[in-house]
């Protein structure tokens, strides 16, 4: 029938970003997320297990992904319908256990992309992969956003280099697919986003900021009080997706927000919202969790018309009221 849903594939779709991604695809589409659970968590899904139109895959992209010999895809009728989409935002991403995952990093960055594509390939699908402003390097002494035309400086033999040369890696990958196949493959680089689903406790700042503002307890930074960072609220980032999904444009595009804040004003605005007792202090940075650039979005805004429209205020707001509300639920 023509008004049958499309089949979607959401690689990495129980974590932060893929499980909003989820949430806005289930709307028009069926969709199949794939997890296995490393740096996501089921609880990121639980209100969609239900759906008629959500199914869940557990399984390590690192190994290649036979939708058709899965009984559970029979419902969506894969074997004659196929897939239309395949989204690609599988990679650990834990800032705490980044060293017990680097392995793990470097094959979902090489293997799970390849995989990814592969699926895409099968079922000629359109493709985004979801990339990172590490991609870059570090921030520029001068402190000037990052163009997409700007190709970096990453050192591949750093301790971070499973990730930030894996995310370099990946991106070739799939332009090299767009060259050889002819897939239509689109790439966002996504820079700082947060939202409601993060992980805590895990240094991802924002959302342990808030738990520790809540419980009038110290806001760590893991860095000092010149940590700075652009922050996109996770709705933007999904709404850029979206909009590179069904344009005929391939990227790359820069996701974020060309706001540069510094944590510390960040955490004491949390402090203030939450009306709490709390005290900021500072540790050592983490590896994973690093000052990055600030990102050029000329090109997305006037090729595709996305900027984000979500406030800090109220994007950190939207954060406060979802975690209360987990914790009431954790409580009750």
């Amino acid at each position: 029938m023509a008004n049958e849903r499309k089949n979607v594939v959401v690689i990495g779709g129980a974590g932060f970003l893929g499980s909003h991604l989820c949430d806005e695809l289930i709307h028009s589409h069926q969709v199949i997320c794939v997890d296995n659970f490393v740096s996501g968590s089921q609880s990121n899904i639980d209100h969609l297990l239900s759906d008629p139109n959500f199914l869940f895959i557990k399984h390590d992209i690192v190994n290649p992904l036979d939708l058709e010999s899965l009984p559970e895809t029979e419902r969506f009728r894969v074997k004659s319908r196929g897939v239309a989409e395949v989204y690609n935002l599988a990679c650990p991403t834990s800032a705490k256990q980044f060293e017990e995952f680097k392995i793990q990093t470097l094959e979902t960055n090489s293997w799970g992309t390849h995989n990814a594509l592969e699926l895409a390939r099968k079922y000629k699908a359109k493709f985004l992969h979801f990339s990172s402003s590490v991609v870059y390097g570090a921030r520029r002494e001068d402190n000037a956003a990052f163009p997409e035309n700007y190709c970096g400086y990453v050192n591949a033999l750093s301790p971070r280099a499973c990730y930030d040369e894996g995310r370099r890696f990946a991106e070739a990958a799939v332009a090299t697919y767009q060259q050889v196949y002819k897939l239509d493959a689109k790439i966002v680089r996504v820079f700082r986003a947060y939202g409601p689903r993060m992980k805590l406790f895990d240094g991802q700042m924002i959302p342990d900021f808030i738990t520790a503002a809540l419980a009038n307890q110290e806001l760590v930074i893991y860095g000092d009080a010149s940590f700075s960072t652009s922050l996109v609220y996770v709705s933007d980032v999904v709404d850029a997706a979206i909009k590179v999904m069904a344009s005929a444009e391939t990227g790359p595009f820069n996701v974020g927000s060309p706001y540069d804040v510094k944590l510390i004003d960040v955490a004491k605005q949390i402090i203030a919202m939450v009306e709490s007792k709390s005290a900021v202090s500072f540790q050592q940075p983490l590896l994973f969790m690093t000052p990055l650039g600030l990102p050029d979005i000329t090109l997305i805004k006037e090729t595709l018309g996305w900027l984000p429209v979500v406030t800090l205020a109220e994007g950190l707001q939207k954060t406060i009221d979802y975690t209360k509300a987990e914790q009431n639920i954790v409580r009750g």
